[in-house]
């Protein structure tokens, strides 16, 4: 039996599609491994946001190298699709495939046999049409489920169109017998993931249904604890989408929605489908009929023509705005998009330093909703996260608490008591045995 490893760099959606290939790998005989575990073959999934995505994955196939020089090397995912010529000269690679291609691999591949030169199979991405079904198991505490893929925006900073193709979803009806396989496993939380989630609905070009029919078709699947909506753009957030998740049965008060930019010059320049003025309609809607809901949001700072000021007014708004946490992102060049031609390249230090402000920033604002929790009963899914004797897990509403090591804890839902925050800003709750009771 050949071994195999995976290696997943990137978002949610690479995690679903990485498990997917996985099993397809043991339906055909083949064992997974880690790869401390010398395989025979190594499937590196790549991600292309950021230039220093790109510089991981050479690191990923150097590390291979030192582990088995024999075993065999593909790179799929977006860097493959984006740069396969480039990836092709990195020492060790034996095939890279594109975004049409990577759910075929064990049948274009022909039994993983190292060739003379590196394999390049990576169409156009206007060959990649096909919506492929994918779901992660069984590699972590949650399931991310793949609803949509592709992207029909042309955001002026964004690669992601370039590499997987347009807008594109499965049927409400295909994704709800996978919620019903993850139901079956046992897994507590499913969280919908795709690249432009909003947009689902685009079946073999043509919008045949919506976001919100999925949300609440998939509500009613019973076996399934907790359902999380990974991220969506906030001209795609409706009231329907907010109001229905406000009551139902298992979407938690989680949202996760991309700004990158306060400053409405920015984001026009970006080529965003909204102002700041939606944005912010969009936050007061969602705390007017969840007041404990957690928001988390996406910066980009550093974009070209952002001066000084234009930061200062995207700090200011975030600031005032009543908002969880921030994922931030130091803008960075790539090939093929519209920014980097643009006037007013913001230099490297100046991006740095205006990261680092909104780094404390979202500090602040986690802290804050922290507190706000305090005393509050809440449901926590405790994960395989042990560290110095503690276990970690997240409350519906994604506070991250810590409790006393239990093995018996491990993917259980326990209702807890959140007291105080510790050191490291997770928070500290009742002891389990005196607090918990099994859902």
């Amino acid at each position: 039996m050949r071994k195999v490893a995976f290696y997943t760099l990137g978002c949610k959606l690479n995690f679903s599609e990485t498990s997917t290939i996985s099993r397809q790998f043991a339906e055909k005989g083949y064992q997974k491994v880690e790869f401390s575990e010398t395989p025979d073959i190594f499937i590196i999934n790549t991600c292309s946001v950021t230039d220093n995505a790109d510089k991981k994955c050479a690191k990923i196939v150097r590390e291979a190298q030192a582990i088995n020089p024999d075993g065999y090397v593909a790179i799929i995912g977006c860097y493959a699709q984006l740069k396969p010529k480039e990836i092709s000269e990195i020492p060790g690679v034996d095939a890279v495939l594109g975004a049409a291609e990577k759910f075929r691999l064990i049948e274009l591949l022909d039994g993983f046999v190292k060739p003379e030169t590196t394999q390049v199979l990576a169409s156009e991405i206007k060959e990649a049409t096909a919506f492929n079904n994918a779901y992660s198991i069984n590699d972590r505490t949650r399931t991310f489920l793949k609803v949509q893929d592709g992207c029909n925006y042309h955001c002026a900073f964004c690669t992601i169109p370039l590499a997987r193709g347009k807008s594109r979803s499965d049927s409400v009806e295909n994704i709800l017998s996978s919620a019903r396989e993850i139901a079956a496993s046992e897994v507590k939380e499913v969280v919908l993931t795709g690249v432009n989630i909003g947009d689902f609905g685009i079946q073999d070009g043509k919008r045949t249904e919506r976001f919100v029919d999925l949300v609440k078709a998939i509500d009613e699947v019973d076996g399934i604890d907790r359902i999380r909506i990974s991220s969506i753009e906030p001209n795609l957030l409706t009231n329907e989408i907010i109001e229905f998740t406000s009551t139902s049965k298992r979407f938690v008060p989680h949202f996760h929605i991309p700004l990158q930019s306060g400053n409405n010059k920015t984001l026009r320049r970006m080529r965003r489908r909204y102002l700041r003025e939606l944005y912010e309609d969009r936050i007061n809607k969602i705390k007017q009929l969840m007041p404990n809901c957690c928001i988390g949001v996406d910066v980009i700072v550093g974009f070209p023509g952002e001066t000084h000021e234009d930061f200062l007014d995207t700090y200011n708004f975030l600031n005032e705005l009543n908002i969880s946490y921030l994922h931030v992102f130091t803008y960075s060049e790539r090939a093929n998009t519209a920014a980097p031609e643009m006037e007013g390249r913001v230099p490297l230090k100046e991006r740095k330093e205006r990261s680092k402000m909104l780094r404390i920033l979202s500090e602040k604002k986690k802290q804050q909703f922290y507190r706000e929790n305090l005393d509050s009963t809440a449901t926590v899914l405790f994960e395989n996260d042990i560290e110095n004797g503690m276990m970690h897990g997240f409350t519906e509403n994604y506070v991250r608490v810590a409790a006393k090591y239990d093995p018996m804890l491990i993917n259980e839902l326990k209702t807890v008591t959140l007291k105080s925050i510790n050191e490291n800003g997770t928070v500290a709750v009742e002891e389990p045995e005196m607090v918990f009771e099994t859902h």
